[in-house]
């Protein structure tokens, strides 16, 4: 769980959230519902960011926002 979110770090900082021990669950399950994912595949999960944030990176990180907020 939540291995993808040392990579995200410029993301949660850019939108205003810092995960910490008792929140990255709950964003975790938020991110995996966002994108579709079933939750707790990691890999597949990583995989599915890296391809929206190419895609459009801005409407991605809006998204998210909205989604974690």
């Amino acid at each position: 769980m939540t291995c993808y979110f040392r990579h995200m770090n410029w993301i949660f900082e850019e939108i205003g959230i810092e995960p910490t021990k008792d929140t990255k669950k709950d964003l975790d399950r938020k991110i995996h519902d966002l994108l579709g994912v079933e939750y707790k595949n990691c890999s597949a999960t990583w995989k599915e960011i890296k391809k929206k944030l190419a895609d459009d990176e801005v409407g991605f990180i809006t998204d998210l926002k909205k989604a974690l907020t």
